[in-house]
């Protein structure tokens, strides 16, 4: 016998597991149903508005609080955040970021989704470090330590792939540590680029 899911039983169920974002394998295994059945299930309620679309095979419940930095690491992995959601997070650039940044392993990706676009730029599996497992309200994520989402933004400075922004506020900054993590990446043009935004820094100081 089929077993006939409610809409409102399965998101109250969806939401008390944290499945805020889930596969369609997941939703199996929660609600016991087939894979057409549970397939069916997804596509009609992204229809009626229960749902939405983040990616294929990635749907959020569109009516919950969506923490950005959880559903980074969901939706592509390996991965963690990093660069401007990072540097933004912690005060170190004063900009507020749109969109979360995260660093993989794998190529880059970038996904615009109905609650927001998450960007994944590729570094080395040597350097895929420097990273921790944050709770964020009821929801974990890994996230990038300030030095090395630094080091990771002065990587994609060093390839001209960004500009360096003037404005970074190292007080929080161990610098040291921002040092050991440049050289994993054994571009000496990184340790050239800590020097100038150390003496840019002072020099902001002076002025102002």
């Amino acid at each position: 016998m089929t077993k006939k899911l409610q809409s409102i039983e399965v998101e109250e169920k969806l939401k008390a597991l944290g499945l805020v974002v889930f596969t369609p394998r997941e939703f199996q295994g929660v609600f016991g149903v087939a894979q057409k059945a549970a397939s069916m299930f997804i596509l009609n309620n992204v229809k009626s508005g229960l749902f939405i679309k983040l990616r294929n095979n990635f749907y959020a419940i569109k009516d919950s609080n969506h923490d950005y930095f959880f559903i980074a690491n969901k939706l592509y992995q390996p991965s963690y955040i990093s660069l401007e959601t990072v540097l933004s997070h912690y005060k170190i650039i004063p900009e507020v970021v749109y969109g979360t940044t995260s660093i993989t392993t794998k190529a880059p990706r970038e996904f615009r989704t109905p609650i927001g676009n998450f960007t994944y730029q590729h570094i080395k599996i040597e350097v895929f470090t420097g990273y921790k497992l944050q709770e964020i309200d009821r929801y974990k994520a890994l996230v990038a330590e300030p030095e090395k989402a630094l080091a990771d933004y002065l990587y994609f400075v060093d390839l001209k792939k960004i500009l360096l922004n003037d404005r970074l506020k190292l007080k929080s900054i161990n610098k040291p540590k921002l040092i050991e993590y440049a050289k994993l990446f054994k571009r000496p043009g990184m340790l050239e680029l800590i020097n100038k935004i150390y003496v840019d820094s002072r020099q902001s100081r002076t002025i102002y």
